[in-house]
């Protein structure tokens, strides 16, 4: 299909405001529960929002949501979510925060979650013991590990498991799992490193109570890769998928191996025990590799292509803006790109690396 039209459409900010000044959004969203994530798109919201807005859609789908903040916007404006990842613990998250309406962890579950008498595998300790984490956080969870299993509701199985994997992200100095043994270098005295998991989890089971939310939606969250998504009516598909960087590498498995592995108890996914961190086997995505990507593109925009398309991308990735336009011409008579200079933060220590780069959407209709 030719396209008719292109248009570039710079961010302006408004009078006086600096380009990082919030924006109208939805209030709930802005309280989100985001974790420290690679490519978050936290910070971006209110743009994204603001672009959003501009598009008549009903019914939304998020196939590669990581940590749910997108969705969870599309969520409180009111559309249908449908989100997915090919990550078992971002899909949890999803369950917890789009697919649930009503589900809490109420004092009695938080009480099960919490019980120490029944006997509990001790895989986590003896994994990671030097490697992440203290003796007694590894014990807790060991221990709560097992107890998630037995709550009977699967939404507040997916509450319990979002609390526990943001807690583990802020006990982590550096937010990622690619480090290990003695990390009092990144000790910048900050309250989270004081705390103990156990401690942590409490504070985030309100911190996720608090963003369960009914839209009046039948709102679904699934795993799944974005080419194994069954083909359904979806009004608009936002996509941000891990694309090629310029430099270093766009793996979650490297930097969350982790918290997807607690998301199982390791069932399935075996640990390397000659690595120092005790990684797990990469999961393949044509997204990783150069010589995959464009195809992988050109496959995902064909897939979508009865719907809206809103892709959400950066100019240190690859392919390049140009050839991303031009893939997605084929399927769409407008392409409309909205930019915007963004500098990404990733990390708390005082040497935190900080990439400025310009931030893209680019819509097809």
């Amino acid at each position: 299909m030719p396209a008719t039209a292109s248009v570039v459409v710079p961010f302006t900010p408004k009078d006086s405001e600096p380009d990082d000044a919030p924006a109208a959004i939805p209030e709930r969203a802005s309280r989100y529960p985001e974790m420290r994530y690679m490519g978050s798109k936290k910070r971006l919201l209110p743009w994204i929002h603001e672009v959003l807005e501009t598009l008549d859609f009903e019914t939304a789908l998020d196939p590669f949501s990581g940590t749910g903040s997108v969705a969870y916007l599309m969520k409180t404006m009111g559309r249908r979510v449908v989100a997915s990842d090919f990550l078992n613990f971002s899909s949890l998250v999803a369950k917890a925060t789009i697919e649930n309406n009503r589900t809490h962890l109420d004092g009695k579950a938080v009480k099960q979650l919490l019980d120490r008498s029944r006997s509990a595998h001790s895989f986590i300790e003896d994994t990671f013991n030097g490697v992440f984490y203290t003796r007694e956080d590894l014990q807790f969870l060991d221990s709560i590990s097992g107890n998630i299993r037995l709550l009977q509701h699967p939404h507040q199985q997916a509450l319990a498991f979002s609390a526990l994997f943001r807690s583990c992200l802020k006990r982590q100095p550096r937010g990622v799992f690619t480090l290990s043994g003695d990390l009092s270098r990144y000790d910048d005295g900050r309250r989270d490193l004081r705390l103990t998991i156990e401690e942590h989890f409490l504070e985030q089971v309100e911190v996720y109570n608090a963003a369960v939310c009914d839209n009046g939606r039948r709102n679904l969250a699934y795993r799944s890769d974005v080419f194994e998504l069954p083909k359904k009516a979806i009004d608009l598909v936002y996509l941000d998928p891990p694309y090629v960087p310029r430099a270093d590498d766009n793996c979650y498995i490297k930097r969350y191996h982790f918290l997807e592995g607690l998301s199982c108890y390791w069932q399935g996914m075996p640990v390397d025990q000659t690595t120092k961190v005790k990684k797990i086997a990469k999961k393949h995505t044509p997204f990783n590799y150069r010589r995959n990507a464009v195809d992988a593109f050109e496959r995902m925009f064909a897939k979508f292509s009865n719907s809206q398309i809103v892709l959400s991308y950066s100019s240190n990735g690859y392919p390049d803006l140009d050839q991303l336009i031009s893939l997605l011409r084929r399927h769409k008579d407008t392409v409309k790109v909205f930019e915007k200079p963004h500098r990404y933060h990733f990390g708390t220590h005082k040497n935190v690396s900080r990439a400025a780069v310009t931030e893209y959407l680019i819509v097809g209709r």
